[in-house]
């Protein structure tokens, strides 16, 4: 009975909920779910929207189709895209046209990052996006001569002009700072801290500056829950995370949807749950799930 009643709570947390950053197919890496099986399984679950994430592509025209096909489904479907190789890294042209399709956030490179490629010789484990299918990543550089390249310079306007967010991606957290101050000065409005727990090197007063400068701070559940296969931090951390910045300035994602591990809907729902009990209310963690990532990519806009 009383897990009947945890999961009736845990169900009425996520009612609104807004999933940022999840990894469904068709992609050139193995996917567990498609976009179309995403959405109908978060609108029974009554979930307000979802932004779908790939390495190499802009997803927006599948998310079109979705909307178009689909209207009976609750959840709104939106998609962003990854300054990566495939489509030309810092290229103003597919950032204006992801724009254009209605995308809602532009993230910095990621698998192309330089800072991933240089984390990925010591991680001990390739990254689940990683392909033989086409020519290894080449790193994309953000700085020439210390200062940020022009093309990044461009791409900020453009995200500033769109109204977009921006995405810190597998940049360096000493990278995330430059790029997010200059983000700001020429006129974004939204940010996002992205997984300051894996792979950007990021220390809690790290997440705190950035913090700082508007940014929301978004945590990958598939990094704390259990059950996850890449769960490398404690429950313990996650709160120590959580209260870094307070609930006010953190998202709680999915980023999951790879082969092999638990599904995006359950890891949410093992992600409430575990922050039920860690003490947080309902309405913190729906805060955490729903109203702040609702703000950062401008739902209600």
């Amino acid at each position: 009975m009383i897990e009947a009643e945890k999961a009736a709570r845990i169900s009425e947390i996520l009612q609104g909920a807004v999933d940022p950053h999840v990894h469904s197919g068709p992609s050139i890496a193995p996917r567990a779910v498609d976009h179309l099986e995403l959405v109908k399984t978060y609108s029974k679950a009554g979930f307000a929207a979802v932004v779908t994430k790939d390495h190499d592509y802009s997803g927006v025209m599948c998310a079109q189709l979705i909307r178009n096909h689909h209207p009976e489904l609750k959840t709104r479907i939106f998609s962003g895209i990854a300054l990566n190789n495939v489509i030309g890294g810092f290229n103003p042209y597919a950032v204006e046209h992801t724009a254009a399709m209605d995308g809602r956030i532009v993230w910095l490179p990621t698998l192309a990052a330089e800072n991933h490629l240089e984390w990925e010789k010591t991680s001990g484990w390739e990254h689940p996006a990683s392909t033989h299918k086409i020519r290894p990543a080449s790193p994309i550089p953000l700085f020439k001569d210390g200062k940020l390249r022009p093309e990044v310079l461009d791409v900020l306007d453009v995200i500033a002009k769109t109204g977009m967010a921006l995405a810190s991606g597998h940049i360096h957290v000493s990278e995330t700072k430059i790029v997010f101050a200059e983000a700001k000065r020429r006129g974004v409005e939204r940010l996002i801290f992205t997984h300051p727990e894996d792979i950007v090197g990021a220390s809690f007063e790290d997440t705190k500056e950035i913090a700082k400068l508007g940014a929301y701070v978004e945590h990958s559940l598939g990094f704390f829950i259990e059950g996850s296969k890449f769960r490398n931090r404690s429950n313990d951390e996650l709160r120590a995370f959580i209260d870094c910045v307070g609930f006010e300035r953190t998202i709680l994602c999915s980023d999951l949807g790879q082969m092999g591990t638990l599904l995006p809907l359950e890891g949410l729902r093992r992600g409430v749950a575990t922050c039920l009990s860690l003490g947080y209310s309902d309405s913190e963690i729906h805060a955490m799930v729903a109203t702040n990532a609702g703000a950062v990519i401008g739902l209600d806009d």
